[in-house]
Order: structure tokens, then sequence, then C-alpha cells
């Protein structure tokens, strides 16, 4: 059994350099290092354009880096990981397909047993309060609900590794801190290791084990910050001082930036 500070994930010195549309060779990423541990809740924050995105393709292996290795428990990774969800900005739904075979789409995938995966889709479902859901089309549901099918989709095939691209941009206010509270509680219950990206440096702090704070491109880790707060963390309010003053220290390390 791996020891739940041990690293999982680990990316060694990692550059990517990509051409934009004119041809042009652009620096992405520059001297990576980053471990993610087993079971942890791992958030990545940083200015726009910073690489956080193409960082999660490279963790997956859906982009080969430039220069560096990528490990997945020791192994290097040499195409896309098969271990592991993905939820994106935009939960991507099938319009045709109504809620439950959205979240077995994977399943119906990989060819695996659906009549097995339909019971562990519904008590999925349940968990994120869709239960009486199942058979609605995703045109029916709103834009909270449809991000927690994507979730549940993400889920269905018990994956390891959990990684999730801003997947609450796109929602109101109200219904983002509605859902960051939702995901710290489903974390808890199901103790995934996540790799979350997001511009909010409270979601973060809510959320986060630990944070890395990327710098402006080229996408360095400029500063690590291990989040000591107790949980479970359903209110950052409720936290009271000690969240306010992660959350300023952070504002002002990103602030920084500008300022450079």
């Amino acid at each position: 059994m791996i020891d739940a500070r041990e690293a999982v994930l680990q990316l060694q010195n990692v550059a990517l350099t990509y051409e934009d549309a004119k041809g042009e060779p652009v620096l992405a990423l520059n001297g990576v290092d980053v471990d993610v541990r087993d079971n942890e809740f791992l958030v990545v924050l940083g200015p726009s354009g910073c690489g956080k995105s193409t960082l999660l393709k490279v963790m997956v292996g859906l982009l080969r880096p430039s220069a560096g290795r990528v490990l997945y428990r020791g192994a290097e990774v040499r195409d896309t990981l098969q271990d592991v969800g993905m939820v994106y900005q935009n939960p991507l739904l099938l319009p045709w397909r109504s809620v439950l075979h959205n979240v077995l789409l994977p399943v119906e995938i990989l060819r695996w047993d659906r009549r097995r995966y339909e019971p562990i889709a519904r008590r999925i479902l349940d968990t994120v309060g869709l239960a009486g859901f199942v058979d609605k089309m995703p045109r029916q549901l709103s834009g909270g609900m449809q991000q927690r099918v994507g979730i549940c989709r993400a889920l269905i095939t018990d994956p390891s590794l959990l990684l999730m691209d801003e997947p609450f941009a796109a929602l109101d206010a109200l219904t983002r801190d509605q859902m960051a509270r939702e995901l710290a509680q489903l974390w808890e219950r199901r103790k995934k290791t996540v790799v979350f990206v997001t511009h909010s440096i409270p979601e973060a702090v809510l959320l986060a084990d630990r944070i890395l704070v990327m710098s402006p491109r080229p996408g360095r880790i400029h500063r690590v910050i291990d989040i000591d707060l107790p949980r479970p963390r359903a209110d950052g309010r409720k936290l009271g001082a000690a969240f306010e003053d992660y959350v300023d220290a952070i504002r002002d390390i990103i602030f920084s930036f500008k300022d450079a």
C-alpha cells in the first residue's frame, strides 16, 4: 500500500515548447518539478496564460514534454494515462443521451459490463443529489447540475487520479460556491488524488491540501503552500481568520507578478 505522503505522479524538470499560429516557438512550461501525493487535493493557481491547463495535459499524457520526465507510480508516462478521470470547464455532455447514459459513457467506451456499472452510476448520482434526474436530458438541467453529471462521469470508472480544469468557471457565483462545497464533501467521502486548476483563490484555499502557485509564462512553480486548516471545510467563513490569512497571502503573491 502506498504511503499517503508518497508521490504517485511526478514531473521532473519538465519543459514544453509549442509553435504558435505563425510557427514561432513558445515556451509554455519550463523547469517544472511537481510531486502529486496519494489521496491529496492539489490545487494549481496562477495568472492567465501561465500554463495551468497545459500542465494538466502533460500530467495525463495528452502532451509529451519537450524536456524532463513524467512518472506515474514510478513508470515513465509515454501515452495517455488510463487510470484517470477528467473534468473540464464545459461538462461536454452528449445532448442526445440521458443523465444516466452520459455517466455510463466511459464504461461503454472501455467495453466494460454496462449492467454491472449502472447501479454504481445511480449511487454516484445519488451522492451529488441527482437521483431524481437519471432519465433527464442535459437541456433539462441547470449549469451546476450538468457539471455534477460531468464529475459523476469522471468517477464512474473509479480512477485513482482525478484532474479538474477550472470545472466551475462558467457557473454563477452562488452555484460555484455551492459546487465547491459539494466537491469538498465528495472528496472527503471518496479520497481520490485530485489536481484542480482554478483562478479563484478562496476556492483554492477551501479545497486544497497544497496549492501550487505558478509564475507567468513560461510557467514555473513559483511557490508551494501547505494549507493547514481543519477538515471538513464546508464553508471558508467558518474557518475564520486563518482562512482569510491564506487568501490574503496568496493574493499578494499573484498581484506581485503584475508589479514585476
